[in-house]
């Protein structure tokens, strides 16, 4: 399998397996609180990949370490907790629209951190990614005036986290094989994880009643492929594309997470779906434009 195939590979599988992770997340939560939700992904994650990849850790300079904790915070840690919150209080397609924002985010630190220039027709995305997103949460926010679509910000705060984390991993970490790099990120997650899962009272007052086993199961799923085997292939897509390449899986995982919150009984109106194409237009230009 050549080089360009490998590449498109992994954006389908990464599309299919990120795709379907709203909806278990939305699952999981019916059993657990959602600090207690992330926490539990995190750790669950982390014993597994340790064991799989824990010899792998040597490939790690100590120069790179900082790299390590950098991305290992700000494109999994944060972000994990960030969405459990957005999706206990909004539906899990509209959460995978507005995660469509990473690529933006991408250029958009790109420019301020990174110091690249920007086009007009870049500008114009931006906004039309603006556009879509008001639209979407308006809209939302209407259908379902039972939500609190405040809560999209978590979301949106969480994509930031994730440009950064693609830059990072593009610009300091692209020579270093991607289960080390993911192994030394989930080794500095452990021990908050856990702490934070002590603190929320999990071990104190888990019941093992039969919602907390199906969320216990959904957590495994999750921790195996959501973000174990995922997070493997999305560093080894940007070690072998750019970063706007590996960012673009998330104007295809919407069209998974729809699918998934329609069988759910999620309901989705024809503007939304407008202002997720939108959404897509705008990043469409950002990048086109590059």
């Amino acid at each position: 399998m050549n080089l360009q195939q490998r590449k498109w590979l992994f954006l389908v599988l990464l599309t299919l397996v990120w795709g379907s992770s709203y909806i278990l997340i939305k699952k999981a939560l019916l059993g657990f609180e959602p600090i207690t939700l992330s926490a539990l992904r995190i750790t669950t994650s982390s014993i597994l990949l340790l064991m799989i990849g824990f010899s792998s850790l040597k490939k790690i300079k100590k120069n790179q370490w900082k790299y390590i904790f950098y991305t290992a915070f700000l494109g999994t840690f944060f972000p994990v907790f960030l969405f459990s919150f957005a999706v206990q209080e909004i539906d899990s397609a509209i959460a995978s629209m507005l995660n469509s924002f990473t690529p933006f985010n991408t250029f958009i630190i790109g420019i301020v951190v990174f110091g690249f220039g920007f086009k007009k027709k870049q500008f114009i995305g931006i906004l039309f990614g603006l556009i879509g997103t008001s639209i979407l949460i308006l809209k939302g926010a209407d259908m379902n005036p039972n939500q609190n679509y405040w809560f999209s910000l978590l979301a949106i705060l969480a994509t930031f986290g994730y440009a950064m984390n693609v830059n990072i991993l593009k610009k300091h970490l692209s020579d270093l094989d991607a289960l080390a790099i993911i192994t030394g990120n989930f080794l500095m997650m452990l021990p908050p994880a856990i702490a934070v899962l002590y603190f929320s009272g999990f071990f104190s007052t888990f019941s093992g009643n039969q919602m907390q086993m199906d969320s216990i199961f959904y957590v495994v799923i999750l921790a195996i492929f959501g973000t174990g085997i995922a997070k493997v292939l999305y560093t080894k897509l940007v070690q072998i594309s750019t970063p706007v390449f590996a960012s673009s899986v998330t104007y295809l995982m919407p069209l998974v997470a729809i699918f998934w919150g329609f069988l759910d009984g999620e309901k989705l109106s024809i503007l939304q779906l407008f202002a997720g194409f939108i959404i897509m237009f705008g990043v469409y230009l950002v990048n086109r434009a590059r």
